[in-house]
């Protein structure tokens, strides 16, 4: 028997728990439905086992803004984010409205009856199973869980070694004592190198060009302060959480405006960090910081680690792979037992289910956004994407705030749909998340991407404050979003509890 609710969310991971514990927290009473295609709670905090996992943007913006992260730690751990994720569903009472290994290959949207029809395969069994609802919720984020980026580069079938992906890590890979390379230089090539390099007998990061670093404090000096004045949690997470919204904002803003004297004040950092032994061309990228995201590293492990001589840093293009490991094109060679090709995400929207309108396919990439969660044409849906210069979390909840306030006027009103429709000056060129940041998964993904606007709230701006005004503070009814009301038949279906 189909299955129906108010609004279906699709992923049980950040966005997803922190949409649904949105509209229990403002009671919306909408019946809702969690489907994760994974067995546990947690999306990408699930999914990476590789070493040292952890977040990279601070916790007291990355948690939720209704549910203060306790800790003063600057960046988590992985399993400690999960965790996290998983109580906070367990604090609100998400848990049971959350159907595992569920994964939505098809939806469809009727727009005689205001009503999305979702098909999901359930991959223990090859069963399949039919959800309806008045609103649908794309909360698993934007790259392919099945298959992480990986070229093939030349010569990879000669290596006796064993090579791995990050997405994918071997529970069971023993690199103790062994030669490991890890190509690449984002946020998971720099914590793989301070990770490995304790236990493996050498570690070697290659990479094709340097990314801009940033060295925190483990430990957040505001969080840790206002711990030791017993300040309660929920006032110390509010005051250090905008504090570091700020912060963030005000490194981004810098170096958009005066990129000369971002790039001087983060080689003066890294060079005190680095001292005189390494190289500090390898840490000097030829694009302006914020060009691509910002790496950032704990009390700067990877410079310690550096320093040690347990590990070093070679910026190179790779020639050809051999039987022993790697040769660059400058000749040089890297004796490697196993290979890490850090090389990043494949772009996937929607888990790479199709979307349709009465029968007609939908191809996202032809949409514009609205207010950086709305879809041009597309009806009673709405997409949680987060920051990629900020914090993830900051964004989703004022898309999950924002859900909610659209949810109170149709409930009001008695409205069945509601849509956005977007004229042709108002679509740009730029993908969704083009503007803000020139990284390779990005370039890569940019076919992929909904289109940003040109003007207005159509335009991605990728800044808090600004987007706050948008979804938390401006008028619903804004003469763009359009509510109407259309008569539907109605017929049996199995309901699920209300939130």
């Amino acid at each position: 028997m189909t299955q129906h609710v108010d609004v279906l969310i699709i992923g049980a991971g950040l966005s997803g728990i922190g949409a649904a514990c949105h509209l229990i927290r403002e009671q919306t009473g909408s019946t809702y439905a969690i489907l994760e295609r994974r067995e546990n709670i947690g999306g990408t905090w699930d999914l990476f086992k590789y070493p040292g996992i952890r977040s990279d943007s601070d916790m007291l913006t990355f948690g939720f803004g209704f549910r203060p992260w306790i800790g003063t730690k600057v960046l988590a751990d992985g399993a400690s984010i999960r965790d996290y994720v998983e109580e906070t569903a367990k604090e609100y009472g998400v848990t049971d409205h959350i159907n595992f290994g569920r994964k939505v290959v098809a939806m469809d949207f009727d727009r005689a009856r205001a009503q999305w029809t979702v098909t999901v395969l359930i991959e223990a069994t090859g069963a399949t199973e039919t959800w309806t609802a008045n609103v649908l919720v794309g909360a698993c984020g934007y790259y392919n869980y099945d298959k992480g980026y990986r070229p093939t580069f030349p010569g990879e079938d000669d290596f006796r070694g064993q090579i791995v992906h990050p997405q994918h890590w071997p529970e069971d890979l023993d690199y103790s004592g062994k030669k490991v390379v890890v190509i690449g230089s984002g946020a998971t090539a720099i914590t793989l190198i301070p990770s490995m390099a304790p236990t493996a007998g050498h570690v070697t990061m290659l990479q094709r060009s340097p990314t801009w670093i940033q060295a925190l404090p483990s430990e957040d000096p505001v969080a840790k302060g206002l711990k030791l004045a017993r300040v309660p949690d929920q006032i110390a997470y509010k005051i250090g959480r905008a504090r570091n919204i700020a912060l963030q904002r005000a490194s981004f803003q810098l170096s958009r405006t005066n990129p000369k004297l971002a790039k001087k004040l983060f080689l003066t950092q890294i060079r005190l960090q680095l001292g005189k032994n390494v190289d500090l061309r390898h840490f000097t990228p030829n694009y302006n910081p914020w060009d691509q995201r910002l790496c950032v590293v704990p009390n700067g492990d990877l410079f310690k680690v550096l320093k040690s001589g347990k590990a070093d840093i070679v910026t190179d293009r790779i020639a050809t792979f051999t039987e022993k490991g790697i040769v660059t094109e400058s000749g040089r060679e890297l004796e490697a037992d196993i290979i890490v090709s850090a090389t990043g995400l494949n772009v996937q929207i929607l888990g790479g289910a199709t979307m349709s309108i009465d029968g007609e396919p939908v191809k996202l990439n032809e949409t514009v956004a609205y207010k950086s969660v709305l879809y041009s044409d597309i009806p009673n849906f709405l997409m949680i994407l987060g920051y990629t210069n900020a914090s993830w979390t900051l964004k989703a909840d004022l898309a999950a705030s924002y859900l909610c306030r659209v949810l109170e006027i149709m409930r009001k009103r008695d409205y069945t749909t509601f849509e956005v429709h977007a004229e042709p000056e108002d679509f740009a060129e730029e993908s969704l998340m083009g503007g803000a940041l020139t990284s390779g998964y990005i370039q890569r993904g940019d076919g992929e991407m909904p289109r940003q606007g040109a003007r207005g709230a159509w335009k991605v701006v990728n800044n808090y404050y600004r987007d706050r005004k948008l979804m938390h503070d401006a008028e619903i009814e804004d003469g763009v979003l359009q509510f109407s009301k259309v008569d539907i038949p109605v017929e049996p279906v199995s309901k699920v509890v209300s939130a």
